[in-house]
């Protein structure tokens, strides 16, 4: 057991020191498209494009269903990659149905994190960056340049 053990242990470091950058944008990818279903952002930007660009009043119940779908859809994928991110063939799957990045809506992007990992001026604590980015439809923003 002891020697099954070792054996395994040392094909994980040889594996973490390999080069895999493959396996680790699938895992990315995929861990990005599963939290599509905390975010719902294929939903939002569904609703809004359907609202600015469509009649009135069919707009918002096929911008939901529509965005529901895409929604489902990309977190199926996302645990699909996570699942699979080890087997080759590390390109995006099903880019005709799903874009490869996550979709936000046009009225908002998300930027980097207020912290002081990337805060310029620590000496007033005052910097750029979101303070909620990690809650839906949080758009507030410090010094947003």
């Amino acid at each position: 057991m002891r020697k099954i053990f070792f054996l395994f242990a040392a094909a994980v470091v040889a594996f973490g020191m390999t080069g895999c950058a493959g396996p680790e944008r699938k895992l990315a990818r995929g861990f990005d498209n599963t939290m599509e279903l905390v975010r719902w952002g294929d939903m939002r930007r569904s609703v809004e494009q359907n609202a600015v660009f469509s009649a009135p009043d069919v707009s918002y119940s096929y911008g939901v269903v529509h965005g529901f779908d895409q929604s489902i859809c990309r977190a199926g994928l996302g645990i699909y990659e996570v699942v699979t991110f080890p087997i080759p063939s590390y390109n995006p799957v099903c880019t005709n149905k799903v874009s490869v990045t996550p979709q936000y809506p046009a009225s908002y992007r998300p930027g980097l994190i207020s912290g002081s990992t990337f805060e310029t001026d620590t000496y007033t604590g005052y910097s750029g960056g979101d303070i909620a980015p990690f809650v839906p439809g949080s758009r507030f923003n410090i010094y947003d340049n």
